[in-house]
Protein backbone atom coordinates (compact mmCIF):
# COMPACT_ATOMS: atom_id res chain seq x y z
CA UNK A 1 0.00 0.00 0.00
CA UNK A 2 1.07 3.37 -0.88
CA UNK A 3 0.85 5.92 1.38
CA UNK A 4 0.45 9.95 0.11
CA UNK A 5 2.89 12.67 1.69
CA UNK A 6 0.94 14.58 4.41
CA UNK A 7 0.97 17.95 1.55
CA UNK A 8 -1.61 15.34 -0.58
CA UNK A 9 -3.53 13.73 1.72
CA UNK A 10 -5.19 16.57 3.49
CA UNK A 11 -7.40 19.33 3.07
CA UNK A 12 -5.98 23.25 2.43
CA UNK A 13 -7.56 26.36 3.49
CA UNK A 14 -6.82 29.13 0.85
CA UNK A 15 -4.38 30.67 3.55
CA UNK A 16 -2.68 27.30 4.06
CA UNK A 17 -2.46 26.99 0.26
CA UNK A 18 -0.74 30.84 0.23
CA UNK A 19 1.99 29.54 2.61
CA UNK A 20 2.62 26.69 0.20
CA UNK A 21 4.41 28.76 -1.98
CA UNK A 22 5.66 27.95 -5.50
CA UNK A 23 5.76 24.57 -7.14
CA UNK A 24 8.96 24.07 -9.54
CA UNK A 25 7.55 21.71 -11.93
CA UNK A 26 4.95 23.55 -13.06
CA UNK A 27 2.09 25.22 -11.05
CA UNK A 28 -1.23 24.43 -8.52
CA UNK A 29 -4.62 25.38 -7.92
CA UNK A 30 -7.10 24.53 -5.49
CA UNK A 31 -10.56 22.70 -5.75
CA UNK A 32 -12.08 22.59 -2.69
CA UNK A 33 -9.59 22.08 -0.47
CA UNK A 34 -7.30 19.81 -2.29
CA UNK A 35 -4.17 20.24 -4.58
CA UNK A 36 -4.43 20.15 -8.30
CA UNK A 37 -0.65 20.10 -9.88
CA UNK A 38 -0.22 20.65 -14.13
CA UNK A 39 2.42 20.85 -15.67
CA UNK A 40 4.16 24.03 -17.08
CA UNK A 41 2.52 25.49 -20.51
CA UNK A 42 3.97 24.87 -24.21
CA UNK A 43 5.41 27.64 -25.62
CA UNK A 44 2.36 28.60 -28.04
CA UNK A 45 0.10 28.74 -24.72
CA UNK A 46 2.46 31.09 -23.18
CA UNK A 47 2.68 33.09 -26.49
CA UNK A 48 -0.90 33.54 -27.12
CA UNK A 49 -1.22 34.69 -23.41
CA UNK A 50 1.33 37.46 -23.67
CA UNK A 51 0.15 38.23 -27.57
CA UNK A 52 -3.35 38.66 -25.91
CA UNK A 53 -1.97 40.60 -22.83
CA UNK A 54 -0.53 43.27 -25.09
CA UNK A 55 -3.60 43.52 -27.64
CA UNK A 56 -5.57 44.17 -24.54
CA UNK A 57 -3.86 46.25 -22.19
CA UNK A 58 -4.19 49.57 -24.29
CA UNK A 59 -8.30 48.65 -24.66
CA UNK A 60 -8.98 48.90 -21.18
CA UNK A 61 -10.78 51.24 -19.29
CA UNK A 62 -8.72 53.31 -16.70
CA UNK A 63 -10.22 51.91 -14.11
CA UNK A 64 -9.18 48.45 -14.75
CA UNK A 65 -5.22 46.87 -15.78
CA UNK A 66 -4.75 43.11 -16.62
CA UNK A 67 -2.77 40.23 -14.84
CA UNK A 68 -1.20 37.27 -16.31
CA UNK A 69 -1.12 33.61 -14.46
CA UNK A 70 -2.34 35.04 -10.98
CA UNK A 71 -3.75 33.05 -8.46
CA UNK A 72 -7.65 34.16 -7.90
CA UNK A 73 -9.69 33.34 -4.66
CA UNK A 74 -12.78 32.15 -5.71
CA UNK A 75 -14.78 32.93 -2.68
CA UNK A 76 -16.62 29.46 -2.38
CA UNK A 77 -15.85 28.69 1.56
CA UNK A 78 -15.27 31.10 4.91
CA UNK A 79 -11.43 31.11 5.61
CA UNK A 80 -11.08 28.46 7.85
CA UNK A 81 -12.17 25.87 5.62
CA UNK A 82 -11.23 24.13 2.37
CA UNK A 83 -11.37 26.75 0.11
CA UNK A 84 -10.59 27.36 -3.85
CA UNK A 85 -7.86 28.89 -5.97
CA UNK A 86 -7.74 29.30 -9.98
CA UNK A 87 -5.01 30.45 -11.71
CA UNK A 88 -6.45 31.57 -14.74
CA UNK A 89 -4.04 32.88 -18.10
CA UNK A 90 -5.23 36.43 -17.58
CA UNK A 91 -7.43 38.03 -15.25
CA UNK A 92 -8.80 41.44 -16.38
CA UNK A 93 -9.18 43.17 -12.62
CA UNK A 94 -10.03 46.48 -10.87
CA UNK A 95 -6.99 48.54 -10.70
CA UNK A 96 -7.45 48.67 -6.59
CA UNK A 97 -7.61 45.24 -5.77
CA UNK A 98 -3.63 45.17 -7.27
CA UNK A 99 -3.12 47.95 -4.48
CA UNK A 100 -5.36 45.88 -1.35
CA UNK A 101 -3.00 43.12 -1.98
CA UNK A 102 0.04 44.85 -1.38
CA UNK A 103 -1.17 46.61 1.31
CA UNK A 104 -3.57 43.88 2.70
CA UNK A 105 -2.17 40.77 1.75
CA UNK A 106 -3.95 37.45 0.43
CA UNK A 107 -4.74 37.25 -2.85
CA UNK A 108 -6.75 38.89 -5.84
CA UNK A 109 -10.34 37.92 -5.21
CA UNK A 110 -13.17 36.61 -7.85
CA UNK A 111 -15.32 39.58 -6.59
CA UNK A 112 -12.48 41.76 -7.96
CA UNK A 113 -12.43 39.89 -11.22
CA UNK A 114 -14.46 41.44 -14.53
CA UNK A 115 -12.82 38.94 -17.50
CA UNK A 116 -11.05 35.66 -16.45
CA UNK A 117 -9.15 33.94 -19.58
CA UNK A 118 -8.13 30.56 -20.44
CA UNK A 119 -5.85 29.43 -22.81
CA UNK A 120 -7.28 26.04 -23.69
CA UNK A 121 -3.94 23.28 -23.63
CA UNK A 122 -4.64 19.66 -24.95
CA UNK A 123 -4.74 18.61 -21.16
CA UNK A 124 -7.45 21.06 -19.86
CA UNK A 125 -10.23 21.16 -22.78
CA UNK A 126 -12.47 19.58 -20.56
CA UNK A 127 -11.86 21.60 -17.20
CA UNK A 128 -11.62 24.76 -19.36
CA UNK A 129 -14.93 24.17 -21.16
CA UNK A 130 -17.13 22.32 -18.55
CA UNK A 131 -15.28 22.54 -14.82
CA UNK A 132 -14.05 26.21 -14.80
CA UNK A 133 -17.07 27.50 -16.58
CA UNK A 134 -19.64 26.25 -13.97
CA UNK A 135 -16.57 27.40 -11.32
CA UNK A 136 -16.59 30.63 -12.40
CA UNK A 137 -19.65 31.45 -12.92
CA UNK A 138 -20.60 30.34 -9.47
CA UNK A 139 -18.10 32.60 -8.46
CA UNK A 140 -19.63 35.38 -9.91
CA UNK A 141 -17.15 36.64 -12.23
CA UNK A 142 -19.12 38.65 -14.93
CA UNK A 143 -17.24 37.27 -18.11
CA UNK A 144 -15.58 34.50 -19.09
CA UNK A 145 -13.26 33.96 -22.07
CA UNK A 146 -11.99 30.95 -23.41
CA UNK A 147 -9.11 31.02 -25.97
CA UNK A 148 -8.30 27.97 -27.85
CA UNK A 149 -5.50 28.02 -30.12
CA UNK A 150 -5.83 24.96 -32.47
CA UNK A 151 -6.20 26.54 -35.54
CA UNK A 152 -7.82 28.32 -36.24
CA UNK A 153 -7.55 30.30 -33.02
CA UNK A 154 -10.79 30.93 -31.58
CA UNK A 155 -12.55 32.66 -28.55
CA UNK A 156 -15.80 31.72 -26.97
CA UNK A 157 -17.00 34.85 -25.11
CA UNK A 158 -19.35 33.92 -21.80
CA UNK A 159 -21.47 36.05 -19.85
CA UNK A 160 -23.41 35.73 -16.56
CA UNK A 161 -26.96 35.24 -17.39
CA UNK A 162 -28.25 35.71 -13.46
CA UNK A 163 -29.12 32.01 -11.72
CA UNK A 164 -28.57 30.32 -14.88
CA UNK A 165 -24.63 30.70 -14.98
CA UNK A 166 -22.68 31.51 -18.00
CA UNK A 167 -24.12 32.33 -21.47
CA UNK A 168 -22.12 31.41 -24.11
CA UNK A 169 -21.82 33.24 -27.74
CA UNK A 170 -20.76 30.85 -30.40
CA UNK A 171 -16.55 30.72 -31.13
CA UNK A 172 -14.86 33.55 -32.90
CA UNK A 173 -12.31 33.27 -35.24
CA UNK A 174 -10.13 35.91 -37.15
CA UNK A 175 -10.90 39.48 -35.20
CA UNK A 176 -13.41 39.15 -32.38
CA UNK A 177 -15.22 43.09 -32.34
CA UNK A 178 -16.88 43.26 -28.87
CA UNK A 179 -19.25 46.29 -26.59
CA UNK A 180 -18.68 43.41 -23.75
CA UNK A 181 -17.70 44.45 -20.97
CA UNK A 182 -15.73 46.91 -23.00
CA UNK A 183 -15.52 48.16 -26.24
CA UNK A 184 -12.37 46.02 -27.55
CA UNK A 185 -11.44 44.66 -30.67
CA UNK A 186 -8.90 41.29 -31.06
CA UNK A 187 -6.81 39.78 -33.50
CA UNK A 188 -7.57 35.87 -32.57
CA UNK A 189 -5.09 34.89 -35.93
CA UNK A 190 -2.64 36.55 -34.33
CA UNK A 191 -2.32 34.48 -31.53
CA UNK A 192 -0.53 31.64 -32.66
Amino acid sequence: MTVLPDWLSRLYTVAEYMELGEDENGYTELVEGRLIVSPSPVPDHNFAGFELAVQLKPQLPDELELIQDMDVDLEFAPADQPGSVRRPDLIIVDRKARQRVRHEGGLIRASDVAVVVEIVSPGSKRTDYKTKHLEYADAGIPHYWIVDITEPVSLVECHLAGAFGYQDRAAVTGELITDLPFPISLRLDQLL
